[in-house]
Order: C-alpha cells, then structure tokens, then sequence
C-alpha cells in the first residue's frame, strides 16, 4: 500500500491550487479524492486514500498509550476548498485551498495531549503520538482495541461532489446574481458576489475499538450591494449556506440572494433610529436565532459548566424559561449547515434537549465532560480541523415551535423593535450579557410592523432574556445563511433557528 506523503500531497494538489488564475484560463479541479460517488464509499477505500490500514493505525495508538492515557484517538483530514469572487462586474479573485494531515489525541482523567502531523507515514505519526502521550504518566497499560467499522447515518446526500464540478459550471451563478441585482434598482452602484464549496473527507479511529468515515460537502454564496440616492449611501447583504451540492443553486435561489440583498439595501434610504430604552423586542422567525446561540446556547456547552464558569452550571433539573419553551441541539437536520452524521470523536449525532418545558435537561457533552457528568456523549465533540483536539461545540441551536402565532405576537407590541437579522454580537459565556448589531428590523407601532431601523443595538443578558421570553410563535424556521462560531481559537460551521418570538423587554441602544 502506498503512503501519502507531504511531498508527494503537495505535488498531486499543485494543479488545483494553479486554478487562483484569471477566470479565462480556469480548469477543472484535478483533485479526484475518490473514484466512488460520495455514499458509496467504503472503508478500505479511506485507508488507501490515506495510505494506511488497521495495523498501522493500531501501532500509532499503541506509541500514544505508552504513558498510560486512559484514551486516544487519531483523526485524519482531507479537505479542498474553492473561492470564487466577482467584484465590479468582473470575477477578479479566486483560489484553492488543500489540507491534509492527522491529529492524535490523548486523554487522561480530564486533560488532553495533542499532536498533528500533516506527513501521514508510520513513522511520523508515531512521532506525534510519542508527544500527545506525555500527558500521561502512569504505567497501567491499555492496548487499542481491534477496530470495528461502525456505520453512520447520511443527512446531507449529495448528487455531484464538489471536485467533479468544473470552476466554468460555477462562474455563471455569480454572473447572473450580479447582473440580476444591477437589473432589480437603478440606484444600486455596486455589487459583490462570493462563492465557496469545501469537500472534507474525515477518517476517525478509537483505542476503544471503533473506526467511521465520513463525507462532508459544503457550500454558500454571499451576496453584497450598495446603493446611492440623493448623495446618501446604504449598503446590506444576503447570504445562502448549506450542506448541499451544485443543484442548490436553482433559479429561485439565484433570484432570492439577488433579491434579498437588494430589498434589504434600498429600504434602509427610509430606515429611522428608535429612541434608546428599555422596550418589547419581537425575534423574526430563522437567523435571529443567532441569539439564541450566542447568548444562550455558549453557556449550555458542558466544558463551561464543568469548570463551572457558566451561569446554568448549577441548573440542571430547575426552570430556566417557560413551560412552552423548548431548545435542542440537533445535527441530524437535512443538508444544514451545521449537520453532522458523526462528531469529531466518533459519536453518532443526534437531537439533544438543552431545554424542555422550561427545565434545563441537559447540556451539549463530549467525552470529557460526559464522563464527568456521568452521561453518555450528545454527539457535540467537535474541531476545526485536524490541527485541533476536540471541544463541545453546537450544531444547530434552535427553539421549538410554541402555542402563538406571529400575528398575535406582533398585534401584542404597543411599541417595540421586530429584528430580522442581527451582526457583530459580543458576548461574555460566564455571565451571559450580550451585545447585538441589528443589521435588519422594523419598528413596531400599535401592532404593527412599521419603518425599517439601522444603527442600533439591543443589549442584555441572556438567562434573563431566557426568562422574559413571553410569546412563542409557531413558524420555527432555521436560519440559511454562512454562520461560523468561534470558540477558543476554532472555528466551525453551524446554524441556528427560531420561531417568532416576543421578549418583555431589552435595551435597545443607539451606535
């Protein structure tokens, strides 16, 4: 069996990192990871994509359980990425990305050793397990167990991988969603379109004897404009992402990043700025769930609560919300953006209930934290890559559907603030006080949606937002857009999702 060495990776990638040239002379990706399509894989054909097998694999863990760790795993990674961008009319960037390489890790009660080598040979990945061991230092010796293929589910099924596309099929989208903002609004003056796809092959062993594979597509098109009127200029943006393959970019997608960007641009010329204060906040149904996430779903990660830094560490069993309020974490949701069939150390994902009926049930776990917990691992063990060991990290973060509807929500409001969108949040995990940009919302006027606002923020904490939450609508949407969370230096893709949802009250400050 041949070895992948750097070297050679390096030499066999160099044609599709050649593809960041002028659109005109743009070729196919080369990159062929696998000759089989995407759910057909096997898993000899992962160990001859990475040129090793079971022995190998063994050998390694052996040399990171020399110390005596109580655990180790060895995850590989091979991923390719593309970039397209059009600016003034024109494509004027693009580039290819390629990453390969192994990380190994070891536990030990509750600490980790960790190493990575970007040179998949024996001898290398021996060297690197050498160093993950030394986070332990007993003898007790617990040799890896002979690996078993254990099959995953497939959420995100794909027709046409992403390095079987040709950059010329995917150029055209970017054209067309340019020249339909430009056809939308005669005041539009400028216009910038993004394109990425990204393949991940992922290949995880256990010393505890488990061995998966999984194919991991993703995609998105960002979309920005500017418009000018009477020397006043306003600028916004729209995005799509998703687990997917090229068939997600339909006529009606193409024309809806097209039309969101623009719609969401041209209404700011009649935007006002609220008074500053304490008021009724309306949550859109979809991307303001990204509140949810930042304010709420951080400090239900288990690592937080176990050190005990967040403010839910001691709320287990006990009423964090109403009764008709219910949050989960889910990665089984088809081709979101932040689902996954198995975690980054081998746990098959699945729905977890954080809040049910307004009683905190659980938090999001990886193996550390579930043994500290005495539970088993919720699938929430992730990493950016495999230059990272794993942390608890989301997936996608969203509330239940709820007894209201968004009429009656909104009919309720004597004044307030409906948000659509929200941007640049900051948020302190320990406490839970938080700071949102609203990138798009509207005033709410004797039950109405009325003008447009910009250049506010809403300000709060929250558990205590958590609490205010008085009306949950029953239109649960998830949201659509290219959403990364950052954690500890990793970044990883997820999403979030909310129903219409009415909070008694927030600050609402100027910028």
């Amino acid at each position: 069996m041949s070895k992948m060495t750097r070297r050679k990776f390096i030499k066999t990638g160099a044609a599709g990192l050649a593809l960041a040239s002028i659109p005109g002379i743009f070729r196919a990706n080369p990159l062929m990871a696998f000759a089989t399509p995407a759910g057909e894989k096997k898993l000899g054909d992962y160990f001859e994509h990475f040129g090793v097998n079971e022995s190998i694999i063994r050998d390694v863990m052996s040399a990171a359980l020399e110390k005596g760790g109580d655990y180790c795993d060895v995850y590989f990674q091979h991923s390719i990425g593309c970039y397209i961008g059009l600016e003034d009319n024109v494509v004027n960037r693009a580039y290819t990305n390629v990453d390969f390489g192994v990380g190994i890790r070891v536990i030990e009660g509750d600490q980790t050793g960790y190493s990575f080598t970007e040179e998949i040979t024996p001898k290398a990945m021996k060297l690197a397990a050498k160093t993950a061991a030394n986070i332990a230092s007993d003898k007790k010796n617990l040799p890896p167990q002979k690996l078993m293929h254990h099959d995953i589910a497939e959420y995100y099924p794909i027709k046409t991988k992403w390095e079987d596309v040709k950059i010329d099929q995917k150029i055209p989208y970017l054209q067309k969603i340019n020249d339909k903002v430009f056809s939308l609004d005669n005041r539009i003056i400028k216009s910038q379109v993004w394109f990425d796809d990204e393949t991940s092959y992922i290949m995880i062993a256990t010393s505890d004897g488990k061995i998966v594979c999984d194919y991991q597509p993703m995609t998105g098109i960002y979309v920005g404009c500017s418009a000018e009127k009477d020397g006043r200029r306003e600028r916004n943006s729209f995005n799509l992402s998703a687990r997917r393959g090229i068939d997600f970019y339909t006529e009606k997608n193409v024309n809806r990043l097209a039309t969101e960007a623009v719609n969401r641009t041209v209404e700011l010329f009649d935007a006002v700025k609220p008074e500053a204060g304490e008021m009724e906040v309306v949550m859109a149904a979809g991307s303001s769930g990204v509140l949810l996430h930042e304010a709420i779903g951080h400090g239900m990660e288990a690592d937080f609560n176990r050190k005990g830094t967040s403010i839910f560490s001691d709320k287990i069993g006990k009423p964090v919300a109403e009764k008709f309020v219910s949050i989960v974490d889910n990665g089984t949701n088809p081709n979101i953006r932040g689902s996954i069939n198995v975690d980054d150390e081998a746990n098959d994902s699945q729905e977890t209930f954080l809040v049910k009926d307004g009683i905190l049930r659980s938090y999001m776990h990886d193996r550390i934290s579930a043994k500290y917990y005495g539970v088993e691992p919720t699938g929430n063990g992730r990493r950016q890559s495999f230059r990272y060991p794993v942390i608890p990290r989301m997936r996608n973060t969203y509330m239940l559907p709820g007894p209201h509807t968004k009429e009656e929500i909104i009919k309720s409001v004597k004044k307030g603030i409906y948000c659509k969108d929200f941007s640049n949040g900051q948020v302190f995990i320990g406490e839970g006080d938080f700071t949102f940009y609203v990138l798009s919302g509207y005033l709410i006027e004797d039950g109405k949606l009325t003008k447009p606002v910009k250049d506010i923020n809403i300000i709060g904490n929250g558990p205590d937002v958590l609490k205010k939450i008085m009306m949950v609508g029953d239109d649960l949407a998830m949201a659509e857009g290219g959403w990364t969370c950052g954690k500890d230096g990793q970044s990883v893709p997820v999403s979030q999702g909310l129903p219409t949802v009415k909070v008694s009250s927030i600050t609402v400050g100027g910028v």
